[in-house]
């Protein structure tokens, strides 16, 4: 079990993105890049914005405290201290209208489809290979093994 104070984190980042020229500063708390779910503390000075990315799955923005408006090429909303915006498919891009604090949550769904398919390839045995065939796609024959397994057949 890990504990964060998001207030905390924020506070030191704000602190951060106001002294830096960017404007910027972030720490992903969970997850990552070999994870589904991804949640980041991101700070921005007023006027500044996180650039255009590309929603990778399903995302929200929670406004921790602040001013910032989230934009897609078709539309954009205001969110203050305390709004879950939930992040449309496609381009968006986050820009604070004064020093703002949020937490982006990503679930980056082709990699749970990935994982799906990791979880249900473990305990699969490959079919044995008879010397001399070619070995199911992903596996090697192991060469020592080969002559055991020409024999069982």
């Amino acid at each position: 079990m890990k504990k964060f104070s998001l207030t905390a984190i924020g506070r030191r980042h704000l602190d951060t993105a106001r002294r830096v020229t960017s404007g910027r500063s972030a720490n992903t708390v969970y997850g990552g890049h070999e994870h589904v779910l991804r949640q980041t503390v991101i700070a921005l000075a007023g006027g500044q914005e996180l650039n255009e990315h590309l929603n990778p799955g399903e995302a929200t923005v929670l406004v921790l405290s602040g001013r910032i408006r989230l934009f897609t090429q078709t539309d954009n909303w205001d969110g203050r201290d305390g709004d879950l915006l939930v992040v449309p498919p496609g381009l968006y891009s986050v820009r604070a209208t004064e020093d703002s604090v949020v937490l982006l949550t990503v679930a980056k769904t082709d990699r749970l489809h990935q994982h799906r398919e990791d979880e249900s390839a473990v305990g699969e045995v490959p079919e044995p290979v008879a010397e001399g065939e070619a070995p199911v796609s992903g596996y090697e024959l192991d060469e020592a093994a080969a002559p055991a397994l020409s024999e069982k057949s």
